[in-house]
């Protein structure tokens, strides 16, 4: 069995994963991507933790409640679709959301007690997104004009969560813990 690994991310509404259910159920047939992600399993990623002991996931919970007290909801809404990787062979799809001030002064607060906890975190800059499908598979060109129009919708954040991944089954993410935004 393969060791758990964590992460700390920003759940969607149900409404919000129906929407992109609903997008990806008429992309897919069209566009072969290895893997299209399962409804439940969409999320922002503030944290990639990895491996995490028991001790530090209990640090970690402690740490991150501390960080939402001190953080009010707020409001996201999504943007355009995009890709990382090779533009005509991507490795990610995504659903892009608009820049908010609350979610980058809240990742880097939690980055900040996770680094304290004594993770080694992800350097590259924080591009929040929710990934819609992974690892383009066919030899033509992939081309990103020809999707469908990206979803549209906005969202109350009131709460994150600490998820611990499951890669043999689906949806691939438990919630471990939740955390309310309290301020």
């Amino acid at each position: 069995m393969k060791q758990a690994h964590y992460f700390i991310a920003v759940p969607l509404t149900e409404e919000i994963k129906k929407k992109l259910a609903q997008w990806r159920n008429e992309a897919a047939p069209r566009f072969p991507f290895r893997a299209w992600v399962h409804q439940e399993d969409y999320h922002i990623t503030l944290a990639f933790l990895g491996a995490a002991s028991a001790e530090q996931r209990q640090a970690v919970c402690e740490a991150v409640a501390a960080v939402c007290n001190n953080h009010a909801p707020f409001s996201l809404t999504l943007k355009e679709v995009g890709t990382f990787g090779v533009p005509s062979a991507p490795r990610i799809l995504w659903q892009g959301i608009k820049r908010e001030e609350a979610l980058w002064s809240l990742r880097h607060d939690v980055y900040e007690v996770c680094r304290a906890i004594g993770f080694s975190l992800d350097t590259r800059p924080f591009a929040p997104h929710i990934t819609i499908a992974r690892k383009w598979e066919e030899e033509k060109p992939f081309r990103l004009n020809e999707l469908p129009n990206a979803v549209e919708g906005s969202m109350l954040v009131n709460e994150i969560v600490l998820y611990q991944t499951h890669l043999d089954r689906l949806p691939k993410y438990e919630v471990i813990a939740s955390f309310s935004l309290d301020r």
